[in-house]
């Protein structure tokens, strides 16, 4: 009876021993499984955030959607302005080749910007004292004959009232048709530069403001003009560095007309391409 006893207690323990074993292995496999799973929402949510970054007016877009939430305050480090040095980083292929800016700008100078375009001439006062390594980098821009022959790709008539330009890819003789696989919206000069001119930014009509890519350091070529009050709808996270002195009813007649084709994110409207063409022949400066 006694070693029927035991043989029945081995069992037992077997039996014992093996559930545990299957228990583990369960456990572990649902281990794995969850760790494919959350790495495949991440890779999603991964793709979806580039894509609203990348595809809708290209990387670089002031959006009503995502503005609206941003800080007040800016999210770079603050410098005292004017600037007496800037730092201009390398990064990626430039849409049209142009060097790097000096890192010491004029920072007591006074620029007046002229963009002749196939509708009229803007003029714009520079505001060198308060963004000076942005002014510094659009008049190095401008004298480089970087904005020549291209369009403004991009006009938004809700939420926000702005026309973007400066991407060298919508040259002059481009058909925009709001695709979200071209290059168009994506044009950078080839470096980049932390944002100015944040602390309670407003964004009244004639205001000229730089896009970016969503962060404080994404600044680059492409800029926005302001064609009606925008301050509701624009977060300060875009660095204004000039404002319109004339030629401000050039854009608010684009505007009137909107736009050919729209682009959209997640269903909802981004503005579109112009209906009608807005080509900058090029911009020059004058300095005082």
């Amino acid at each position: 009876m006694a070693g029927k006893s035991e043989r029945q207690r081995r069992i037992a323990r077997e039996k014992h021993r093996r559930q545990q074993e299957l228990r583990m292995a369960r456990r572990r496999r649902q281990r794995k499984l969850g760790v494919i799973v959350l790495s495949v929402i991440l890779g999603a949510a991964l793709i979806v955030s580039l894509l609203v970054v990348y595809v809708v007016g290209g990387s670089q877009h002031p959006s009503a959607s995502a503005s609206k939430s941003a800080s007040a305050t800016p999210s770079a480090t603050t410098v005292a302005e004017p600037a007496h040095h800037c730092t201009y980083t390398k990064t990626g292929t430039a849409a049209r080749a142009v060097s790097l800016p000096s890192v010491t700008p004029d920072y007591a100078a006074s620029y007046r910007a002229t963009i002749t375009t196939n509708l009229g001439k803007i003029a714009v006062n520079l505001e060198n004292s308060k963004a000076t390594c942005t002014v510094n980098s659009f008049v190095h821009l401008a004298e480089a004959g970087y904005f020549n022959n291209t369009q403004c790709h991009r006009l938004v008539t809700s939420g926000i009232y702005v026309l973007q330009c400066g991407d060298p890819y919508a040259t002059a003789s481009t058909k925009l048709t709001c695709s979200s696989t071209g290059k168009i919206g994506t044009g950078t000069p080839g470096y980049e530069f932390a944002s100015e001119n944040l602390t309670d930014a407003k964004y009244p009509a004639g205001t000229v403001a730089m896009a970016n890519e969503g962060s404080a350091t994404t600044n680059g070529s492409q800029f926005f003009i302001v064609y009606q009050d925008s301050t509701s709808g624009l977060g300060a996270s875009y660095t204004p560095f000039g404002t319109v002195s004339s030629g401000l009813g050039i854009v608010q007649n684009v505007a009137k007309d909107g736009y050919s084709c729209q682009y959209t994110v997640s269903g909802q409207s981004e503005g579109g391409a112009p209906k009608e063409k807005v080509i900058i022949d090029s911009v020059t400066i004058k300095k005082t």
